[in-house]
C-alpha cells in the first residue's frame, strides 16, 4: 500500500480522489448559494428573521439553506469536504514543484491521454490552482470569517446572509474579481473533471469523449451558478442603495 501511494500512479490517484471532494464541495456550495437567486423570483430575497433559531417560518430559501448548513450532520460533513479540497490544492502544488524539480519545468500531473490534452487549461493547471487558492483566502475573509468562524468561536455571527451577499458583491471591483475567479475555476474544473476519471482507468476513446462533455457541463453549471449569485446580489445592493438615497 505504501509503495502504491508513493508511486506515480498512487500520487495521481490521491489527487483525483481529492479532486472529487472539491467537485462535491463546490456543487453543494453552489446549490445553497443559488437559493438566493430563486428568492429573488419568489419575493423572499432578504427575508431572515432576527433570531438564532434554525428553519424559522417565513425565512427566504437561501436563509433556510444556510440553516441547513448549520445542522450537526452537515457541520461535520463540510469540514471533511473542505479538508479534501485543501488536500487537492496542497498536493497539486507539491506534485507541480516535484515535477518542476525533476523535469526542469512545470508539467501537469495528469496521466497521458489518448486524446491530446492540448488545451490552455490543461497546460496551466498549476497556475490556475494558484489563482483559485489566492481567491479562496479572499473569499474566506468575506463569508467564512463572518459566519462559520464566529459560530465556532462562540461569537455572534451574521444572522442575515443576504446582507452579507449585498455587502460583498455591492462593490463592483469585488464583483469583477470574483467573476475572474469563477472563470479560473471553470477552466480548472473543465480539464480536471475528465482527467480525474481518466486516472482511475476510464481512458478509452468512447468514455473520454463523454467525460469531456460531462466535464464542460458540470464545470459550467458550477461557474454559472456562482456568477448568477454574485450578479444577483450586486443588483440587489444597487437597488437598495438607490432606495436608501
Amino acid at each position: 500500500m505504501a509503495n502504491f501511494l508513493t508511486s506515480s500512479i498512487g500520487k495521481k490517484f490521491i489527487q483525483s480522489v481529492s479532486g472529487a471532494f472539491l467537485i462535491i464541495f463546490l456543487l453543494l456550495h453552489a446549490t445553497i448559494n443559488l437559493f438566493s437567486v430563486i428568492d429573488t423570483f419568489t419575493g423572499k430575497y432578504g427575508i431572515a428573521q432576527p433570531d438564532d433559531k434554525l428553519f424559522t417560518a417565513g425565512d427566504g430559501l437561501f436563509k433556510l439553506g444556510c440553516d441547513f448548513m448549520s445542522t450537526p450532520f452537515i457541520s461535520l460533513m463540510v469540514p471533511v469536504l473542505a479538508l479534501g479540497f485543501l488536500l487537492h490544492i496542497g498536493y497539486g502544488i507539491y506534485l507541480s514543484v516535484e515535477n518542476y524539480r525533476k523535469r526542469g519545468g512545470l508539467k501537469r500531473y495528469e496521466v497521458p491521454s489518448k486524446a491530446k490534452a492540448d488545451s490552455w487549461s490543461a497546460k496551466n493547471m498549476f497556475v490556475l490552482g494558484l489563482v483559485i487558492l489566492g481567491f479562496i483566502v479572499f473569499h474566506l475573509t468575506h463569508f467564512w470569517a463572518k459566519m462559520q468562524l464566529l459560530e465556532f468561536t462562540g461569537s455572534e455571527a451574521v444572522n442575515n446572509p443576504y446582507a452579507l451577499l449585498n455587502q460583498t458583491f455591492g462593490n463592483v471591483v469585488v464583483l469583477i474579481l470574483y467573476i475572474i475567479w469563477f472563470v479560473a475555476l471553470w477552466l480548472h474544473l473543465n480539464h480536471g473533471f475528465w482527467s480525474m476519471f481518466q486516472t482511475i482507468g476510464w481512458s478509452n476513446a468512447i468514455w473520454l469523449k463523454r467525460l469531456r462533455v460531462l466535464g464542460i457541463v458540470v464545470s459550467s453549471i458550477i461557474a454559472l451558478a456562482f456568477i448568477a449569485v454574485a450578479v444577483n446580489a450586486y443588483l440587489h445592493a444597487a437597488v437598495w442603495n438607490t432606495i436608501a438615497i
